[in-house]
Formats: C-alpha cells, sequence, structure tokens
C-alpha cells in the first residue's frame, strides 16, 4: 500500500528521472568528445526508462524542472563536468529512500538501483578534467594571494592612509608576487614526476594569484573611505574562499567546513597581525600621508 506521502516523495523522484534525462542529453550534445557524448546518451536513455517504470507506480506524468536542467548545465559548462555532475549527485539522497520502501513489491526497481550504481561507474571514468588535474596549483597561488595580498593590503591601509596610493602599492606588490609564485610552480612542476605541464600549471598559479589581486584591489580604486576599502576587502576574502571551497568540496568530495574554516583563519589571521603591524609602523615611524 503506497500512503499519500511515500506517493509524493516517488513523483518527486519521477520528476528528478525526467529531469536528469534532460540534462545529459543536453550535456552530451555540448560535448565535442564523442566517447563521452555517448555514455551521457545512454545514461539520458536509461534515466528515460526509470521514468516511465515510475509512472507504471504513480499513473502520472512529471514534467522536467526547467530551473533545474538550467541550473545544472550552465554549471557543467562554465565549472566543469565535473561540478556538475557531482552537485546532481547531492540531490539524490531522497530516491534511495524512496527505493528501499518500492523494491519489495515492485521488483522493476532494483533494475533501477543496479542502473544508478552503474552510472556512477560510468560517470567516474568521464571525470579527468583538466582543470582538476591543475586544482592545486590554483590552490597555491589563490591561498597565496589571498594570505599575502590581504596582509600587505591591511598594513599598508593603516599604514599609508591613502586608498590611491594603497592600490598603485598594491598592485605592484600583486603584480610581482604573481609573477614570482608562476615561476616558482614552473620550476616545482618540472621537478616533479608527475602528468602536469610544467607551463600550463604555472599559468593556473599566476592567473589565480592575478585575478585574486584585482578583485581585493578594486575597492580601493572605488571608494575614498580607507576603512570602507579594508570592509570590503576582508568580506571580499571570505566570499572568495567559500566559493572556491565548496567547488573544491563538491568536485573532489571534501569537508567544505573543514577546508573553509582553516582557509579563512589563516587569511584573516595574517590581516590581524598586518593590522597591527601596519599601526605599530605609522606610529612609530610617524607616517601621515
Amino acid at each position: 500500500m503506497i500512503t499519500d506521502a511515500l506517493k509524493e516523495k516517488i513523483l518527486q523522484v519521477q520528476k528528478n528521472e525526467i529531469t536528469e534525462k534532460v540534462i545529459y542529453s543536453q550535456l552530451a550534445a555540448s560535448l565535442k568528445d564523442r566517447q563521452k557524448a555517448k555514455i551521457l546518451e545512454n545514461i539520458s536513455e536509461e534515466e528515460a526508462k526509470h521514468y516511465e517504470i515510475f509512472k507504471t507506480i504513480t499513473h502520472k506524468d512529471t514534467l522536467p524542472d526547467k530551473f533545474k536542467v538550467t541550473f545544472y548545465f550552465l554549471a557543467s559548462r562554465i565549472f566543469g563536468l565535473t561540478f556538475g555532475l557531482k552537485s546532481m549527485e547531492r540531490g539524490e539522497s531522497n530516491a534511495q529512500e524512496v527505493y528501499a520502501q518500492l523494491k519489495s513489491d515492485y521488483p522493476e526497481v532494483e533494475s533501477i538501483i543496479k542502473d544508478e550504481a552503474k552510472h556512477e561507474n560510468a560517470l567516474i571514468d568521464l571525470i579527468d578534467e583538466e582543470r582538476l588535474k591543475y586544482v592545486s596549483s590554483v590552490v597555491l597561488g589563490l591561498n597565496d594571494a589571498l594570505v599575502e595580498l590581504t596582509g600587505a593590503l591591511v598594513g599598508f591601509s593603516l599604514a599609508l592612509q591613502n586608498t590611491r596610493l594603497v592600490a598603485i602599492v598594491g598592485l605592484i606588490t600583486g603584480i610581482a608576487a604573481s609573477l614570482s609564485m608562476a615561476a616558482s610552480e614552473y620550476l616545482s612542476t618540472k621537478q616533479e614526476k608527475t602528468e602536469k605541464s610544467p607551463l600550463k600549471a604555472s599559468i593556473y598559479t599566476g592567473f589565480a594569484y592575478i585575478a585574486t589581486v584585482s578583485l581585493l584591489i578594486a575597492p580601493y580604486l572605488i571608494f575614498k573611505n580607507i576603512y570602507l576599502c579594508l570592509a570590503f576587502v576582508l568580506a571580499c576574502v571570505v566570499i572568495i574562499i567559500a566559493a572556491f571551497t565548496y567547488y573544491i568540496s563538491v568536485a573532489k568530495e571534501l569537508d567544505f567546513k573543514k577546508r573553509f574554516l582553516e582557509m579563512a583563519g589563516i587569511s584573516l589571521g595574517v590581516a590581524i597581525i598586518n593590522f597591527g603591524i601596519g599601526l605599530i609602523i605609522r606610529k612609530v615611524f610617524g607616517i601621515e600621508v
């Protein structure tokens, strides 16, 4: 006997099946690699079969969730197939509960469970994106920029008290540091036994560093109040860390909270230390700009 509450859950799973059918189909059409596209096409066809099985149970039609289709398709195209697919997987916990309640009365549900396990293995084979190979290089550039430049900007702000001057000094410091980090990553990767290209690794590191520098310096080019700029810098640091940590936690199935608190603690801790150093330098040298 299917209760009304269980039927609602089944309908939600049924809706997810047709939604994922559309997502996989659209992603397959967008891929240049025909082997990977074929895998997604096969999964799409099987999701359509799952939908039909649930339809025989609910005796109702459901339409794809247009928002989810658009969101996961764009997420996969912008942030990579790995991120998009693993984000989808995170929302499937409800399906397992429904399968467990139905499989004793509906033997065909067992085939869905087997298909889902097969899909997971097939998707693992797809996950070999270049951007994930170089994620350590991105982390190096991003983390160094956040720690070094945040601390430097806080120190400059307190010592110099001039937004335009802080922006110029910060930009010079950031560009010099990004080139230094890129060169270091090139030499480091060249010495390692890895599939990574030293040149690409250095580019990922340098780009991550300079992109972070640009975001952190932007407030000093827009606002005149030094303390407002500091507030924006610290807020920007937290947002960058949260966004990147979420990406990594999804793509590599890591603990978000632990990594976020660690990165935020280090960056903000250095900023607080440099805040004190900036005040001391200003007092000791009597700097008034």
